[in-house]
């Protein structure tokens, strides 16, 4: 018989060696660049994190979009803005594509640059010379002419909300040529020069009556351009029961402020717009945005209108897969799991925390999994029960109460093997900043040595990563049981799903990307 001191068995002995070091020194894996791009693309905001600066954030990404095929840039450009949502990220990357390939750029414009905000963003990221270039050049110039002369009055008037730079600044910057008369007295009104009034869009032209008169109808003009004037509760109820969704929902506090809410009809119609589901489906609302909403909104709001809010929040979360067999959800409540989802950004920084969307997962799978189990972890596992008959934002804000230590993301796992429970489906949503459980006398990390434990119980497990932040390592190795997917929009429900029932492989997620069509 062999010495078995020598040659007896050793928990992991096949998993592979960690490749490189997250930001607190301890053994990760290193994603490829094609989804160390697309992790970044869906969760980087470009703000101070816990482990590193904006800079650093706009440094390492630019070096990514470099790094990946022009195509592929592009492709993951239009996911970021039409899948992921995001803002600046899409307008970074395009700004990169726009100097390694301006035929391509052309191609890509329009997909990521649907509004006059991403319009404004992306002039600002050129201009900016961060992206390695500080004027626009001929195709991004050509581009953004072409924006202006194409698009909508209405997009227009929208585009005009904001500076740094201001529509007018881009107007003068790129010098449109106006195809009619009715654009050019647009122009003329936007930059301040004298103009035809009578040319200009009927909205601006009500607004510019009403402004001096304070009387008629409320203008049909963007929400922004109606808070310049003085209104009645009257006319703030007309502006509630005329906007959008997401208008709508941003606004509840105004609009209780302004009276809107003394008029029981008026309760009625908002909380109405609020859970319609169609509704809710078109304004491509993030569950967490309704959950930053009901933390917010003002104590006396009318209880219908909260009620409501509840009802959204189960209708958005309502992709959430349900899953055969035995579900873990394992939310990481870490102390770096506290910072902004933004980042710290100077006026721009969200409320919303990373541990308020990992909760959100968790909360949102028990709903749907009424058998889940949920194991939230900082140094270990944390004691918490979970009432599947609790609202999705109750279970959210409990799990979220318990934020703050250090981050250990093999404990659950190993809560689970001490205790001989064999899930089908683990899912660990966190920021993979793993160092409590380092350990330098292991191959790869500790999160995959008990990853291998817990398949000896159950070969079929699958363990799936939800990684919220962008700092570009895991603590799990992308391989057939194992799904590292990127960002916090409904989008990661899908791709889990798919991934659970085998229809597709680890590598899903990068190649949906890959499927965008140009």
């Amino acid at each position: 018989m062999a010495n078995k001191s020598v040659f007896a068995s050793t928990i992991g002995r096949l998993v592979h060696r960690a490749t490189t070091k997250n930001a607190h020194g301890a053994p990760a894996y290193a994603y490829s660049d094609t989804h160390a791009l697309a992790q970044r693309a869906v969760t980087g905001t470009f703000g101070a994190m816990a482990y590193h600066s904006a800079q650093d954030e706009l440094q390492s990404t630019v070096a990514l979009a470099e790094a990946v095929e022009p195509f592929y840039l592009a492709q993951v450009a239009i996911f970021a803005r039409q899948t992921g949502y995001m803002k600046d990220m899409p307008a970074v990357l395009l700004a990169v594509l726009a100097r390694r390939d301006p035929a391509l750029f052309r191609r890509v414009f329009a997909h990521v640059v649907d509004s006059g905000k991403m319009l404004r963003v992306f002039v600002q990221v050129m201009r900016s010379g961060q992206t390695g270039r500080k004027s626009l050049g001929s195709a991004p110039k050509a581009m953004v002419q072409n924006w202006l002369n194409t698009a909508s009055d209405w997009a227009l008037l929208n585009a005009n909300i904001g500076n740094d730079p201001s529509l007018a600044d881009v107007i003068k910057m790129v010098h449109p040529k106006p195809v009619s008369a009715e654009r050019e007295a647009l122009f003329a009104w936007v930059v301040g020069r004298p103009c035809n009034v009578a040319r200009l869009p009927k909205g601006v032209q009500d607004w510019l009556a009403f402004k001096e008169s304070q009387t008629g109808a409320v203008p049909d003009v963007p929400f922004a351009m109606l808070t310049q004037l003085d209104l009645s509760a009257a006319h703030w109820a007309q502006i509630a029961r005329k906007g959008s969704w997401q208008m709508v929902r941003q606004n509840l506090n105004m609009f209780h402020r302004h009276g809107v809410f003394g008029v029981a009809q008026n309760v009625d119609h908002v909380a109405a717009l609020l859970r319609d589901p169609e509704a809710i489906a078109k304004a491509r609302a993030f569950p967490y945005q309704l959950m930053v909403t009901a933390q917010n909104v003002t104590r006396d709001m009318p209880p219908e209108i909260i009620d409501a809010l509840h009802e959204a929040m189960e209708i958005s979360a309502a992709n959430v897969p349900r899953v055969a067999g035995q579900v873990v959800i394992c939310p990481d409540v870490s102390g770096s799991m506290t910072w902004p989802v933004t980042g710290i950004r100077q006026g721009a920084t969200s409320v919303m925390r990373f541990v308020d969307v990992a909760a959100l997962v968790a909360a949102a799978f028990l709903r749907t999994n009424p058998a889940c189990l949920v194991l939230p972890f900082n140094f270990g596992v944390r004691d918490m029960r979970l009432e599947q008959r609790d609202t999705i934002l109750t279970n959210a804000a409990r799990l979220a109460a318990l934020a703050g230590g250090g981050t250990n993301c093999s404990a659950p796992l190993k809560w689970l093997n001490t205790r001989g429970i064999s899930p089908d489906l683990v899912v660990i949503v966190s920021d993979n900043q793993s160092w409590v459980d380092a350990k330098t006398r292991w191959r790869g990390t500790a999160m995959m040595q008990q990853w291998e434990v817990l398949k000896r119980g159950n070969p079929k497990a699958k363990l799936v990563c939800i990684d919220i932040a962008p700092y570009g390592t895991t603590q799990a190795q992308t391989r057939a049981d194992v799904l590292n997917i990127g960002g916090f929009s409904d989008a990661v429900f899908d791709q889990i799903a798919k991934f659970v029932a085998g229809n597709t492989g680890p590598d899903q997620w990068v190649e949906q990307i890959k499927k965008v069509v140009i």
